[in-house]
């Protein structure tokens, strides 16, 4: 298996883990917020056990099925950062329909979009550069 394909497989372990993460006491605070800069609920649970099972079979199939995973994936969750970056909500948790706009200070909508803004970032980086660095590898 090369290093594209290892990278999906980790990217099912990060995304399965974020959604145990959730359910483990102290975690949340007394708000439910984890880590006090979000809440993550049932879509959001939803959308991030879809990604790692999508990045999981996509390794287990092919490197092309991984290459492709990354790319659409990476860019969907980048651009959904940039979003909630800038109006508080994103589009991939259906946050901007649920929501709206939120008014929230720079700081919480930064480090509240960071994880998507770095996992989307990482993954555009593996799909569209990694991807043809490694091309020849088994």
């Amino acid at each position: 298996m090369d290093l594209v394909r290892k990278l999906g497989i980790a990217y099912f372990f990060m995304f399965v883990g974020v959604v145990v993460l959730g359910y483990i006491p102290g975690v949340n605070d007394e708000n439910g917020m984890m880590f006090g800069l979000f809440e993550l609920d049932l879509y959001d649970d939803s959308l991030h056990l879809a990604s790692g099972i999508w990045a999981g079979i996509s390794a287990l199939i092919s490197r092309n099925a991984t290459v492709f995973y990354f790319k659409l994936f990476g860019v969907l969750y980048f651009l959904d950062g940039v979003m909630g970056f800038f109006v508080g909500s994103g589009y991939l948790d259906f946050g901007i329909f649920i929501n709206g706009v939120l008014d929230l200070d720079l700081t919480t909508r930064f480090f509240a979009n960071l994880p998507h803004l770095l996992i989307g970032g990482f993954a555009i980086f593996f799909g569209f550069v990694l991807s043809k660095k490694t091309a020849g590898e088994a």
